[in-house]
């Protein structure tokens, strides 16, 4: 066993880990941050995605020890202090882009990443970014307005603060 320290929603923390610990077990089972969902353990569906250093990263496919100083948000840090929901968070939730919930964190954190780089996608830049992230009951139509409304809310906000 080895102690792995890391940031994750903004917390420090730390827990002795196997060297065979993926980061989304040392997430779910030992933080207790169950909304970064296992779908596939091969990393094809996206359910595990989160953010590493500000990267999406699947974390079914990231060792934990590997993440030793590093710093992860998941789903439970896209809310906003007071705990509502944040914005992209609240698109998914007013635009129906969700169904049974389950590829929802991982959507969540795909459609984060894509607004960071990219403030305004188009709706065939938002249909390629999340090919790595799937879902069986959308049908997608419906998670592309909320990315696109959120993209817009974003921008308004942006804009404001300038």
């Amino acid at each position: 066993m080895t102690v792995v320290s890391l940031v994750v929603n903004g917390k420090q923390v730390s827990r002795e880990v196997e060297g065979r610990t993926l980061l989304v077990e040392l997430l779910r089972d030992r933080l207790g941050l169950t909304g970064t969902h296992v779908g596939c353990d091969t990393s094809q569906c996206g359910a595990c995605t989160v953010h590493l250093d500000g990267e999406a990263v699947k974390a079914c496919s990231v060792f934990a020890l590997d993440c030793e100083g590093a710093e992860v948000r998941t789903i439970e840090g896209m809310a906003n202090p007071d705990g509502s929901l944040g914005v992209i968070q609240q698109a998914f939730q007013d635009h129906h882009g969700l169904q049974c919930g389950y590829c929802t964190p991982g959507m969540v954190m795909s459609a984060a990443a894509l607004l960071k780089d990219n403030p305004n996608p188009s709706e065939k830049e938002i249909r390629e970014y999340l090919e790595g992230n799937l879902c069986r009951c959308t049908g997608y139509h419906n998670i592309v307005r909320a990315i696109q409304a959120a993209a817009a809310e974003l921008g308004s906000t942006r804009v404001a603060a300038e």
